[in-house]
């Protein structure tokens, strides 16, 4: 399940977020610290990951200690998943 959220989650932030559907996104890229998204892209992802997923974010883990890899974000949306 992991691997196949994980390039859900890759291929929302390429053709919706960055309007590159071309763009690959490795799972261990950063996205926040590495500038890849903004605070205003990091809400839509929230929100995607929320309704396609369907758990909670909490706006404290909206942040670059949970949120900043596609493995980080998965494993997140996984353990609400339990």
């Amino acid at each position: 399940m992991t691997e196949t959220m994980i390039s859900n989650l890759e291929r929302y932030i390429a053709t919706q977020i960055l309007k590159q559907p071309n763009r690959t996104i490795a799972a261990d890229e950063p996205l926040i610290s590495g500038g890849l998204i903004d605070s205003f892209s990091l809400m839509d992802l929230a929100l995607y990951v929320e309704d396609t997923f369907g758990v909670r974010i909490e706006d404290t883990e909206l942040n670059a200690n949970t949120f900043d890899t596609l493995t980080q974000l998965a494993s997140l949306v996984e353990s609400r998943k339990s």
